[in-house]
């Protein structure tokens, strides 16, 4: 790469495909209420974050490589199970991306109702997708760039409502707010999505600089980060008194008219598109290098390794992915969340025993960034993702009587990776054997 990502390009890009601001928390404010929700958030970056982090960092410098997390395990574990890792990461991206520009219209409907309605509403959500795939035409340079940008108008708004909101300036909501809420495992599945993707970024290792330094860093700046940004505007509303129970995605544009003013709901409205706009374009990078990396191992047809010369971007990539995005556009937020939480949990949990195989089987491999504790802390590092995972399928297992449930189709995607793995074995063999004369 001509220009590669900064530290500060990375950790924006980071931050955007993890959290991109605490837009997509108030179905937990109303799940479970205020003190609940701070404890999740609390709770959460220790339990499924800081394991997935450790992992990630030691992983990341160990293997810088492009195409990150399927690099990882297909290392570790062979090409069928890097296989399914970058099948699972492929299935969930379309569950995945298509939670962006519904948060863009939700936002966006807030100010101007009519764009988030019908075909309306479709035909915008297909134009956020193409606008971002045009930008990662550009480069990891270009995305990180306009990261760091949409980063900043995007927290300032909540900069400002926080400090309304503790010192008291704020206008004061006239319900008071009760304790807590009822349901405890939907707020946690929630808390989880706002906590995923810290492998994400891992993709484009070939085009950070000084990955080995700057992949760890970045990793736990953004935790720190997110963490902040979470917290902090949820303890403002809860300080404030405002009533959870009515909150749905969008209402921190009216926490912003409580607390600031009508000028100060616009802004936290535009945040909100920004978040959506912001995250969808970051992810676009990331998910984009998966079928490249592959069609150069083999595993999918060349055409997918093609690039720019100007910019490296992986072009057919990008414009194969969009139009495979799109097809999850119209699905409901929360159906959106739980089926991205269930098959990214699933490839979460190859990239951990990625980490304690490479342990046993390459312990001489250089690794600027180690998990402290020696063997036995790297196998318990994903317990505490992989309870949380067990409690989101336990969760979801009662549900949809009748219909086909979140847990069963992503259960079904997950086992056909397998057969589609063995197509493409049979399609390669056909294709390289030799022709009778």
């Amino acid at each position: 790469m001509k220009r590669k990502l900064t530290l500060t390009g990375l950790v924006a890009a980071t931050y955007f495909m993890v959290a991109g601001g605490p837009y997509g928390l108030e179905e937990l404010v109303q799940n479970v209420g205020y003190r609940t929700a701070l404890l999740l958030l609390l709770v959460t970056p220790l339990v499924w974050s800081l394991p997935t982090a450790l992992m990630v960092g030691e992983l990341a410098s160990a293997i810088p490589d492009e195409g990150g997390y399927y690099v990882w395990v297909d290392r570790a574990m062979g090409p069928f199970w890097g296989f399914q890792e970058a099948w699972l990461s492929l299935c969930a991206s379309v569950f995945d991306m298509a939670i962006y520009p519904t948060l863009f219209l939700l936002y966006l409907g807030r100010l101007w109702p009519a764009a988030s309605q019908g075909s309306v509403g479709l035909v915008m959500g297909v134009a956020i997708l193409v606008a971002c795939a045009a930008l990662n035409l550009r480069g990891s340079r270009a995305v990180g760039g306009a990261s760091e940008l949409m980063a900043v108008l995007l927290l300032g708004p909540f900069v400002v409502m926080a400090i309304l909101a503790f010192t008291g300036t704020g206008a004061p909501s006239a319900v008071r707010a009760p304790a807590s809420g009822g349901d405890l495992l939907g707020g946690l599945l929630i808390a989880m999505w706002n906590f995923a993707g810290w492998d994400n970024a891992s993709t484009v290792a070939g085009e950070v600089e000084r990955p080995q330094r700057n992949y760890p860093l970045a990793i736990f700046i953004t935790v720190c980060l997110v963490t902040l940004t979470y917290l902090v505007p949820v303890a403002g509303a809860a300080h404030m008194g405002i009533d959870p129970g009515g909150w749905t995605t969008g209402s921190w544009v009216t926490v912003g008219d409580i607390v600031g003013g009508r000028g100060l709901a616009l802004a936290v409205g535009v945040g909100g598109m920004l978040c959506g706009l912001g995250m969808a374009n970051a992810l676009v990078m990331s998910y984009s290098r998966l079928p490249l990396v592959l069609a150069l191992n083999g595993r999918l047809p060349r055409v997918f390794a093609r690039q720019l010369p100007s910019t490296g971007a992986p072009w057919v990539s990008i414009v194969a992915l969009t139009a495979a995005w799109c097809v999850a556009l119209g699905l409901g937020l929360q159906r959106l969340i739980e089926l991205y939480a269930l098959l990214y949990g699933l490839s979460l949990m190859l990239e951990f025993a990625a980490l304690v195989i490479l342990r046993v089987r390459e312990p001489n491999l250089a690794r600027p960034f180690r998990v402290p504790g020696g063997l036995p802390v790297a196998l318990l590092l994903g317990v505490g993702p992989a309870a949380l995972l067990v409690l989101a399928f336990a969760r979801e297992r009662p549900k949809h009587a009748g219909q086909l449930g979140a847990l069963t189709l992503a259960l079904a995607l997950a086992g056909a990776g397998p057969l589609i793995y063995a197509l493409v074995a049979r399609v390669r063999s056909r294709a390289t054997s030799p022709r009778k004369p």
